[in-house]
């Protein structure tokens, strides 16, 4: 039942959405002289005067040949099946020539359903971005509205320098938003609804200040550091881990690793070649998706700066200088004392550990012979005991 009520009140929440956009863009597309048609569709251009075909004159452009129109007997112009071409200004005049009236004719399209992505850069505000999926060559609007769970229907944010963009601030998490991005023309409207939780758009911006360096001395490795994008809130529950790729400039093929720090070691690069190095980031708990990679670093490993010629006269150096006599220096007194009093423990401990063998073994062998289980000849027995059988006959 949870279920059902669950299912019945998300579409009641769509069905109010829907209905704020019918009763949003139910107004008529109204503008003085100019008429809308649709390509391929028919269209019929009225004289306000009525009068009878014969009695008027209509021209296209200031010309009187309308070869795809027919004149009606009330004196309107049928366009039976109108196309970019036919586009322009029709007059209509009476037999003296003189100007009745004047039509503006534009024919396009009527919108489709929008285009629409939403994108939270952090946990406090997100947008949404649209295009058009129809190129109705008609000026088009678009109305934008959302609802938060079963909240009444709200304004998204619109910056009239981005005119395909709204915006929600002070999202809440946990919440169901329920978007509607309306297309509207003078052929009709279309709209999508889109439904979800701020924490599965969340997609932070690229992370920045991104550099890479050698390693002294290290031929393989890069040292990479970057910073948290300047749209993300520093707090300490939302946190980022990173990933970065890197490849010599000369191949195609990236390597990844992934680090929850700021800073990371590359120890695969390859020696004495320039690398680009780029870092994207996600939320630490993988809500949403990957950012976009960042700008490129470039770096090359550490190299030796000794050249070959300062090699050799080093060598050479080297090679020339008499070797010192080496003197060996006696063996300290108490160096001495310490090894042999070591020597003699040794010695001790190890002559202790064979007389207790021994002892154990005299006890036991006495034991045995006392209660009868060995005789006299009991090396004798053992020993025909391991000859074969055709030896002891």
């Amino acid at each position: 039942m949870s279920s059902l009520a669950q299912c019945l009140s998300r579409v009641m929440c769509l069905l109010a959405v829907t209905a704020v956009s019918v009763s949003l863009s139910s107004h008529t597309w109204k503008e003085e002289g100019v008429v809308y048609g649709k390509i391929g569709d028919a269209v019929t251009l009225t004289c306000s005067s009525r009068s009878p075909s014969s009695e008027v004159q209509w021209r296209f452009n200031g010309s009187s040949n309308i070869t795809w129109g027919n004149v009606t007997n009330q004196g309107d112009l049928d366009l039976p099946h109108v196309g970019p071409s036919v586009m322009g200004t029709y007059s209509c005049n009476d037999l003296s020539g003189e100007l009745i009236q004047s039509v503006l004719l534009k024919v396009g399209y009527p919108p489709g359903i929008p285009s629409v992505t939403c994108r939270a850069a952090d946990y406090h505000n997100f947008s949404c971005y649209w295009n058009s999926s129809v190129e109705t060559l008609l000026p088009s609007r678009y109305i934008t509205s959302y609802r938060v769970d079963r909240s009444s229907p709200e304004d998204c944010l619109r910056d009239p320098r981005l005119p395909n963009v709204c915006s929600v601030r002070n999202s809440k998490l946990w919440m169901s938003y329920q978007m509607n991005i309306t297309e509207e023309n003078p052929l009709g409207s279309s709209f999508r609804i889109m439904e979800f939780y701020v924490q599965s758009i969340v997609k932070p911006d690229p992370p920045e200040i991104v550099s890479a360096e050698p390693v002294p001395h290290a031929p393989r490795r890069l040292r990479v550091t970057w910073a948290y994008p300047s749209t993300w809130p520093q707090e300490p529950h939302f946190q980022l881990r990173f990933r970065i790729q890197y490849r010599p400039v000369l191949h195609m093929l990236w390597s990844t690793v992934e680090t929850a720090n700021l800073t990371d070691i590359i120890t695969d690069a390859f020696m004495g070649t320039e690398h680009i190095v780029q870092v994207s980031a996600r939320d630490f708990l993988d809500a949403g998706n990957w950012s976009e990679w960042s700008l490129e670093a470039r770096a090359t490993p550490w190299t030796s700066t000794e050249t070959p010629e300062l090699v050799s006269d080093a060598c050479n150096e080297t090679t020339s200088e008499e070797p010192e006599p080496q003197v060996k220096e006696p063996f300290d007194p108490v160096e001495k004392m310490a090894v042999t009093i070591s020597l003699g423990i040794f010695a001790f401990v190890v002559l202790v550990i064979f007389l207790a063998v021994g002892a154990l073994i005299w006890v036991r062998v006495g034991r045995t012979v006392k209660g009868g289980g060995i005789k006299a000849n009991f090396l004798t027995a053992i020993h025909m005991k391991t000859l074969p059988k055709n030896q002891i006959l």
